[in-house]
């Protein structure tokens, strides 16, 4: 589980309406983007679904000091969510700043320094230090994730590959650290810190090749008199709506997949806090389980690739769910720690297919001329599945006076529900209809475009 809750990690600095858009990117350029996937993986395995959020609730809020388990979690999620509701309201804006004005390699560097600096920043989060270990958590997570993406997600085997890798790596550095620490009698409040540094240090240092190899090649659009850029990001937004509306099972599944994401988003960061709080499992155990759901989730990927070939996309989401499904209810009624690695490599085995199927599935859709545009929807859905679903466990754990497994249990709900929703999806039927997406549509939206 590499924390991934959206997918949208890639931040393409080419434009696409540019002549240099057409030209394929050297093996150069094209390493330095897979590497920048293995530095945020390793950013967001570390502190968003393994090592610092069950440190959160359980050291930093909670605690014999702190507060109850359930307001700990609360307040967890509602970090999370806080930093998807900051991404959902400016990424528009910001879109159409580096758009327009051809800066998204010097974004893209800006977020990241912000990110690595605020990552380790955290190693100075103590017990009681709720509100410093909240907004640095809010900064770490906003800031990779505001600049526009322009493609289709990861390249290929080249990120999926990197991507778990740098997890894993970054996972067994700290996995390392902490088996080190514990023999000399630290406790967690003081390794747990000294594993940020190094996942900040792993982040910095995997992202440097992406700004020294990759060419900034996008070109400048300037603003229409009179347009400011707020109002070309909303009038983007709406206009994507507009059109994704005239795609019946495209708009089908991108409900669906908000519906189901926000159970997958729960998972990711909260899984942790569940293993910790209801199971007892240390930091060493959760590291060491989630290096092996990471591998197990490569496994799964690659299994789900052959079985999408074979049934379609469809029907392997819906497999995809029906895993899901019975991960969260044996992860409810756990009483053994290995009812939890049970769980947990299931859940490896559909995490990365139920992201990879989720996204291919959207390509397919989605008309060709309108292919970065939409796939800004499927980063819309995922970043309100990822307040939705996080937010609606801490507000349940915390109302039942920190039942985790009653909170658990009702992400349940998130993926029967999406099941149902997929079901409402002709695959085919969605795939003439881009098919058939007519050029006069894709006229209309170029002559809006160049109003903007």
């Amino acid at each position: 589980m590499t924390g991934e809750v959206d997918g949208t990690t890639r931040h393409d600095v080419i434009d696409p309406d540019s002549p240099a858009a057409t030209r394929p990117a050297c093996p150069r350029e094209r390493l330095a983007w897979a590497l920048y996937d293995f530095a945020n993986s390793g950013y967001t395995t570390v502190v968003l679904t393994t090592l610092f959020s069950a440190y959160f609730v359980g050291v930093v809020a909670g605690g014999p000091e702190g507060f109850p388990s359930g307001t700990a979690t609360l307040l967890w999620t509602l970090a999370i969510g806080s930093a998807n509701l900051c991404v959902l309201v400016t990424a528009p804006i910001v879109g159409a700043i580096a758009d327009h004005r051809a800066a998204k390699k010097r974004f893209l560097l800006i977020t990241t320094v912000g990110c690595a600096t605020a990552t380790a920043l955290l190693a100075l989060v103590g017990p009681g230090d709720v509100a410093l270990g909240m907004i640095l958590v809010i900064i770490s997570a906003f800031l990779p994730e505001i600049v526009p993406v322009h493609r289709m997600g990861r390249m290929s085997g080249y990120g999926w590959g990197l991507g778990y890798l740098g997890g894993l790596m970054t996972l067994g550095l700290c996995l390392a650290y902490i088996a080190w620490a514990q023999r000399q009698g630290q406790v967690e409040y003081q390794f747990v810190p000294v594993t940020l540094l190094i996942t900040a240090g792993v982040f910095a240092l995997a992202a440097t090749p992406t700004f020294v190899w990759l060419r900034e090649r996008a070109t400048p659009h300037p603003l229409a008199r009179g347009v400011s850029y707020v109002r070309a990001g909303i009038q983007r937004g709406q206009r994507t709506l507009t059109e994704a509306a005239r795609l019946p099972d495209l708009f089908r599944f991108l409900t669906a997949l908000a519906v189901y994401q926000s159970g997958v988003a729960t998972v990711v960061v909260l899984s942790a806090v569940y293993a910790r709080e209801v199971m007892g499992f240390d930091s060493q155990a959760l590291v060491f389980l989630i290096m092996v759901v990471n591998v197990t989730a490569a496994v799964g990927a690659f299994l789900f690739g052959h079985l999408q070939d074979r049934l379609g996309s469809v029907r392997t989401l819906l497999i995809s769910l029906l895993i899901w499904s019975g991960a969260i209810i044996l992860i409810a009624v756990a009483d053994d720690p290995v009812d939890i690695w049970l769980a947990g490599n299931m859940i490896g085995l559909t995490m990365g297919a139920s992201q990879a199927v989720g996204r291919a599935l959207i390509g397919q859709l989605t008309p060709v001329a309108r292919t970065a545009e939409f796939f800004g929807l499927w980063g819309m859905a995922n970043r309100l599945a990822a307040i939705a679903g996080p937010l609606s466990y801490g507000l349940i754990s915390y109302w039942s006076g920190s039942n985790h497994r009653l909170a658990i249990l009702t992400t349940l709900l998130f993926f029967i529900a999406g099941l149902v929703l997929l079901m409402r999806v002709n695959e085919q039927r969605g795939k003439a209809a881009a098919l058939e997406y007519t050029p006069a549509m894709n006229k209309i939206a170029t002559v809006i475009t160049s109003l903007e």
